[in-house]
């Protein structure tokens, strides 16, 4: 199964690669300008009420090889999980859990008195593979010892560098287990 047996996979990869383009061609996407005015999350902005950039900095990338991970994962899991669940739940994951490893890190960098830029699909990205973990424990055909895998990787990988925001994962991760199990518990 590749990334275009799933449309809304395919969409979101452009989407993410016509965002970069433009930050891109606006001065450069690792330039700190250039993120603020594409709504990274930025906690001073967003307590002065600008809360779209919980939803913007799920769109937005600091390099190319920041896109290109992110992209990967979403070309891998996307489609599986849009598969299994269908378009509407898919988006719902994958955007919910955006969501909530960003209110995460804004809720930690208060608490911290921390103000740093975040920005990625990261938290999306761990959300559908929290929904993966929670698939494949209910029996859904998902192998629960190559998403263990992963997320051991992703863990060692995460703590070598201050440069990864790991609430973001965590809490897209918590984001994505959470809705996939409550949807899950719904429907049956």
């Amino acid at each position: 199964m590749d990334f275009l047996s799933s449309m809304v996979t395919a969409v979101l990869i452009l989407i993410n690669c016509a965002v970069f383009l433009l930050e891109t061609l606006a001065g450069g996407s690792t330039k700190t300008e250039v993120a603020l005015k594409f709504g990274a999350q930025y906690e001073p902005l967003i307590r002065q009420g600008q809360y779209y950039r919980l939803f913007t900095a799920m769109f937005l990338h600091f390099g190319f090889y920041h896109l290109l991970f992110n992209m990967y994962a979403l070309s891998v899991l996307g489609p599986a999980v849009d598969y299994v669940c269908g378009t509407v739940i898919f988006l719902v994951i994958y955007l919910g859990s955006g969501i909530a490893g960003n209110i995460l890190t804004l809720v930690m960098d208060r608490k911290k008195h921390h103000a740093a830029l975040s920005a990625g699909a990261s938290g999306c990205i761990f959300g559908l593979l929290g929904a993966c973990l929670v698939l494949a424990i209910g029996g859904y055909g998902f192998s629960l010892r190559s998403i263990l895998t992963t997320l051991a990787i992703n863990l060692v990988y995460g703590l070598s560098s201050k440069r990864i925001n790991m609430l973001s994962h965590a809490g897209g991760f918590v984001g994505g287990a959470v809705i996939m199990a409550a949807i899950l518990m719904f429907i049956h």
